[in-house]
């Protein structure tokens, strides 16, 4: 960890689908003098944005080049298919990787998936991005299979998508330079991993150990709390006991006397 002296802002760039509202509502909440600036960047961008020094960190699809980028792993992501409400594909509650070998399926030059061998019939051109495929999708001339998210911030009403089987899934990672792991990346390492404030890989102190001594003292004076209490009880017993006997020598009671005949 450098020790450089922490910048004025952190910048977090995010790629399509992702959404880090979550983790920007809790750095507010541990951090709120340091702003927090979100940077929108395209997948195929995002590695490099982060080599140049244009984000701290950044939210992308793996895979990354570990040869100067550290990745968190954090969740993978359904696979769908994106179709027109009237295909015969909306009407099945999932498909496999098979059942789209005789459809044309759009191939994006942005397409975030690591293909051996993409599912469907290619098409002629490959759109630029997944935008534009999912405007082909729309007008009829084939299918897409995208993340969920992307699926989700593509929504169009005369559209739909299913999820599919036997296709590889996208893995959504935290990245960052590796050479540039500052406090702040830290930070936001812990905040993305669930860390509590006080946890012991954060900057934040918790509250110092009691000393023995002091613990030692505490306790003896508790052990003579209980004493006395104990004492107390005891008295109160005896005194209770002696009320009872009536305060006789004897300790019974007279009986009543016999009348004279």
């Amino acid at each position: 960890m450098t020790g450089s002296p922490a910048p004025r802002s952190f910048r977090l760039a995010y790629v399509p689908g992702v959404t880090p509202a979550k983790w920007v509502r809790i750095w507010g909440e541990r951090l709120p003098d340091v702003p927090l600036t979100l940077v929108a960047v395209s997948a195929a961008e995002a590695s490099g944005l982060l080599r140049d020094g244009g984000a701290d960190a950044g939210f992308l699809r793996l895979p990354v080049d570990r040869a100067d980028l550290s990745a968190i792993p954090l969740y993978t992501e359904t696979t769908v298919v994106v179709v027109p409400k009237d295909h015969v594909v909306a009407a099945v509650d999932e498909v496999s990787a098979d059942d789209l070998a005789d459809e044309i399926v759009f191939h994006p030059l942005d397409d975030p998936f690591d293909w051996e061998r993409p599912p469907g019939r290619p098409a002629i051109e490959r759109p630029a991005t997944t935008a534009d495929a999912i405007a082909l999708v729309a007008a009829g001339v084939g299918l897409l299979l995208v993340p969920q998210s992307l699926a989700r911030l593509h929504h169009r009403r005369d559209l739909t998508y299913r999820p599919v089987t036997g296709v590889p899934q996208s893995r959504v990672a935290l990245s960052w330079p590796e050479d540039a792991t500052t406090d702040l990346v830290e930070d936001f390492i812990g905040i993305v991993r669930g860390r509590t404030v006080n946890s012991s890989r954060g900057r934040r102190p918790a509250e110092p150990a009691q000393p023995k001594e002091d613990r030692a003292g505490a306790g003896g004076r508790q052990r003579q709390s209980r004493t006395g209490r104990s004492a107390g009880r005891a008295q109160s017993a005896g005194r209770a006991q002696r009320g009872a006997s009536g305060g006789t020598k004897g300790g019974g009671r007279r009986g009543k006397p016999r009348r004279r005949s």
